[in-house]
């Protein structure tokens, strides 16, 4: 059986569909890896119309996530979650490759 790269949550991939949902012609969450942040790189999130050719398609349920190959270099292994409780909501990427992260958990560094 070949190993998922990088895996959605079931809340996560509740509120994915249900953001999609909302903006007409999106398709999918784009999650990305982008240099900068306090801690060395950050992640990016966009609604998106379609993937491309490089793509890791993660799809559970309703909800699509595309996640370019470069990004998905410090992304193996991740898990993509979605946490709602009395600092906020966010979408929060358990990345096991990351040795270090900044308090808001979008930047990490490896």
């Amino acid at each position: 059986m070949t190993e998922i790269p990088v895996t959605l949550s079931d809340a996560a991939a509740k509120r994915i569909a249900e953001i999609v949902r909302a903006d007409h012609g999106k398709q999918a969450l784009r999650v990305s890896v982008e240099g900068g942040g306090c801690s060395g790189f950050s992640y990016k999130f966009d609604l998106v119309e379609a993937s491309a050719d490089d793509d890791l398609v993660i799809a559970k349920g309703d909800a699509k996530v595309l996640i370019d190959s470069m990004s998905l270099v410090y992304m193996s292994g991740s898990e993509i979650d979605f946490v709602d409780n009395l600092l906020g909501q966010s979408f929060q990427i358990k990345n096991p490759n990351a040795v270090a992260s900044c308090g808001c958990g979008t930047s990490f560094s490896i």
